[in-house]
């Protein structure tokens, strides 16, 4: 206990001295007032956002790819603060490649949702490009979230949208992978199923090449459709309009990245405030960070809405473009102080809401009471890091961190690859195997998985041997923009000793790079597997 205690002291000193300089989601918002924000709101991997509005609070969701629990549920008071609720997808049981069963889904997996509110009740539809559109609902936020629904079965189907007409009706927008044309359906009002077979509405590869992540919205009797085209990094924002729902739609762009540094800009969600301020909410490709979140003032003109910092004459129609600052929406007491978690100390009975894990997890592997205060992960078989199941990861919350976890050994078995990294296609961190009578070996690696599953080294190792009477570690990741470092300490945080090159990190599979806890084993599953024992994460930003 006196070791824990010394180790999270000293991991914890450098949080202290952050927290005071700056906070980890780079909102920065004045202290007295919160009178500003810079963008991004959030430089994390929210990709594909669409954000609604329940009452004075504001709901965020994002794509989640492979990684399990899917669908965040985000939560702020003044759509600059966020912190995450929940998650409306606690297992994605759609084929058993989800479960690393004949294969796996990374780059699959959910794609681009969208949230609505309709009828007291909270729908979320999403897309998997293999099996289908599907939809779960709430009556709370926080859930209970039902099981998915199949709305529209099939491959090659990306990005729906929901929609309830003032007469009741319900329809569905998507469009297919590839990124066009945009279709729209005739839909069940229960959400449950479309009532047709899908009609196009735009479909025009010339001007608007790459449309996609289609959303479908009201207002003064024009039918409006906010879509981004042209590409995730060098495309624009396009706003649709038509007085029937099923078109003709004419086109105006609304945001584009003119003399701006931030690029893209691409898809989102328009949001307004209880007092009438309207809101554009997307994200920017950040390269190995993935895709982080912007926020646009917004407003209307002739009915055009004008998004970012440009007017917009329709005569000659000139698009906003994205701006690096603005008043917040909605002044909050003490928002400054909502932050998305990170650091965890696993006393809880139930994992963080920060917490993904690679696919589904085996729920048998790991667990939170086996040993208190410890998150314990058992090492199942695996020919690589790629196949293992139970790996468990979360985003990056800013351009640069340090990422610290300490270890307790004492479970590890000989075949046991336990450790720290970085996961993505060329993942890379330092592993942790049994090195012999006397010693544990810790090993740094840089290892790329190709497109037929096999895995290739990239670089020279670089090892080193702690004896065997040291029974936790701490081992650390440092983050700084698209290059990453990792270093070791066996005295408790006292001193840090670096373990290879420093390291690229890229964006793969449609997700940024994100620090990940592992453990598997080259046994068969015969011999006694081994176990790694996690004490505590301590995540700190560094401005």
């Amino acid at each position: 206990m006196v070791a824990r205690t010394i180790c999270r002291t000293a991991v914890t000193l450098t949080a202290l001295l952050v927290t005071s300089c700056g906070h980890a989601q780079r909102s920065r918002v004045s202290a007295a007032e919160q009178a500003t924000y810079t963008n991004p709101i959030l430089f994390s991997d929210y990709s594909d956002p669409d954000v609604v509005r329940d009452g004075k609070r504001y709901v965020l969701v994002a794509s989640t790819f492979s990684f399990v629990p899917g669908l965040p549920i985000l939560v702020s008071p003044d759509l600059v603060h966020w912190t995450i609720l929940t998650h409306a997808l606690q297992r994605v049981d759609l084929a058993p490649q989800y479960d690393m069963n004949d294969g796996d889904r990374y780059g699959g997996g959910v794609w681009a949702p969208a949230i609505r509110k309709h009828a007291g009740r909270f729908y979320i539809f999403f897309p998997t490009p293999e099996e289908g559109i599907f939809m779960v609902s709430a009556a709370r936020l926080s859930g209970p979230w039902t099981k998915p629904v199949a709305v529209l079965a099939g491959p090659k189907l990306e990005d729906p949208c929901p929609f309830w007409d003032d007469d009741g009706k319900a329809y569905l927008v998507h469009s297919r992978t590839g990124a066009g044309p945009l279709i729209l359906h005739r839909m069940s009002p229960d959400a449950t199923h479309v009532l047709d077979a899908g009609k196009e509405i735009v479909n025009d590869p010339v001007h608007l090449k790459t449309l996609e992540g289609p959303k479908l919205y009201k207002r003064n009797g024009w039918y409006y459709i906010f879509a981004p085209f042209g590409g995730v990094s060098t495309g624009k924002q396009v706003t649709l309009r038509s007085r029937s729902i099923d078109g003709p739609y004419e086109s105006q762009i609304s945001l584009q990245q003119g003399t701006s540094n931030i690029n893209g800009p691409h898809q989102g969600g328009w949001v307004t405030t209880p007092d009438g301020k309207d809101y554009f909410v997307h994200f920017q490709s950040r390269g190995a960070h993935g895709r982080i979140v912007h926020l646009e003032p917004m407003r209307w003109e002739n009915d055009w809405p004008v998004m970012g910092t440009a007017t917009i004459d329709p005569m000659a129609p000139r698009p906003g473009q994205p701006v690096q600052s603005a008043p917040v929406p909605v002044p909050v007491a003490r928002a400054a102080k909502i932050t998305v978690q990170t650091s965890d100390e696993f006393a809880s009975t139930a994992l963080g809401p920060q917490w993904e894990w690679n696919h589904n997890p085996v729920k048998d592997a790991w667990s939170l009471s086996e040993h208190r205060g410890y998150l314990r992960l058992h090492a199942l078989p695996s020919a690589s890091l790629f196949a293992a199941r139970n790996t468990l990861t979360q985003q990056m919350q800013s351009e640069s961190l340090v990422f610290t976890a300490r270890l307790e050994l004492t479970g590890l078995q000989p075949g046991t690859h336990a450790g720290l990294g970085i996961f993505e296609q060329k993942a890379s961190g330092i592993e942790i195997t049994d090195g012999g009578q006397a010693s544990y070996r810790l090993a740094y690696f840089h290892v790329e998985r190709a497109k037929r599953g096999t895995v290739t080294q990239l670089g020279d190792d670089a090892a080193a041997h702690v004896a065997r009477h040291i029974q936790a570690l701490l081992l650390r990741v440092t983050v700084r923009g698209d290059r990453v470092r990792y270093s070791f300490s066996a005295d408790e945080g006292k001193s840090f000793q670096e373990l290879g090159p420093e390291t690229p990190i890229d964006f793969s599979w449609w997700k940024g790079a994100r620090p990940a806890l592992f453990a598997y084993s080259e046994s068969d599953g015969s011999a006694t597997p081994g176990y790694l024992d996690v004490d505590s994460v301590h995540v700190d930003p560094i401005p």
